[in-house]
């Protein structure tokens, strides 16, 4: 055997070693991208639910507690007590914070970059949705400090 066919015959296996190992590269970053665009799909799920949450208690305003408070023809009606808005509150707070816990748990055993950034933005939606919530909870609470208590009469 000569030089150049052994030149050749390692040129030649060299050149299938690196297509071989270029495919494999390419199959394991298509399952990452695969991975990463379920996990993102679903995240986009929950950063939805959490929109919708938040949609909902929009319209949950303490301040309709207030004996000065008038609505218009445009407002929704009001037929929650305290002690209900109080409880539907801290439930849509319970909620977004589920939401939050959801999606960390998506990425528990897969620490892609992208997706780790997509939770922790989901994450700080839902903590500052659940600050907004809690502000209303806290304006509910002075409120019932300061109507007076009913009497006996009605």
């Amino acid at each position: 055997m000569e030089i150049t066919e052994i030149i050749q015959t390692s040129e030649a296996g060299l050149s299938e070693a690196v297509l071989i190992g270029a495919g494999l590269l390419f199959l394991i970053g298509w399952e990452r991208r695969l991975k990463r665009s379920r996990a993102l799909r679903a995240l986009h799920e929950l950063r939805s639910v959490a929109h919708v949450i938040d949609m909902h208690q929009l319209t949950k305003d303490p301040e309709r507690l207030l004996e000065r408070y008038s609505s218009t023809k445009a407002s929704p009606r009001e037929t929650m007590t305290a002690f209900e808005l109080n409880r539907y509150l801290d439930y849509c707070s319970e909620l977004l914070s589920l939401t939050g816990k959801v999606a960390a748990v998506y990425v528990q055993w897969f620490e892609d970059p992208v997706v780790l950034e997509a939770v922790a933005e989901i994450e700080d939606l839902t903590t500052g949705l659940c600050q907004k919530i809690w502000q209303k909870v806290n304006l509910i609470q002075r409120v019932d400090e300061v109507r007076p208590a009913p009497t006996a009469e009605g």
